[in-house]
């Protein structure tokens, strides 16, 4: 005899049917476990657009251009040099990226 071991197990719980107000009710039970979350800690995280930023402060490190990098003439991103897929009809660099 085959037996079929995707299809899913019935146990005894299984077996009687759930009627539909059951079902609806698990689902309303299943909804009250959600987290509270006070709306205003949450927002303070969030900067909006055209808020003012001009007191704040970068700290980025500047790495210049290495000697075994370029800069892609179409994405203006800077690879490395195993990135080169071929300088176009004006001699500038192409990444493999926009190449393909």
């Amino acid at each position: 005899m085959a037996t079929d071991y995707d299809a899913p197990r019935k146990n005894e719980d299984d077996v009687a049917e759930d009627s539909i107000e059951e079902l609806k009710a698990r689902r309303n039970d299943a909804g009250s476990n959600d987290i509270d979350e006070d709306e205003n800690e949450a927002a303070e995280g969030y900067e909006l657009p055209g808020a003012d930023l001009s007191k704040e402060e970068l700290t980025v490190h500047v790495v210049p251009r290495q000697d075994d990098e370029f800069t892609c003439s179409r994405c203006f991103l800077v690879h490395h040099s195993s990135q080169l897929a071929y300088m176009d009809e004006d001699g500038l660099p192409v990444c493999t990226d926009c190449a393909s």
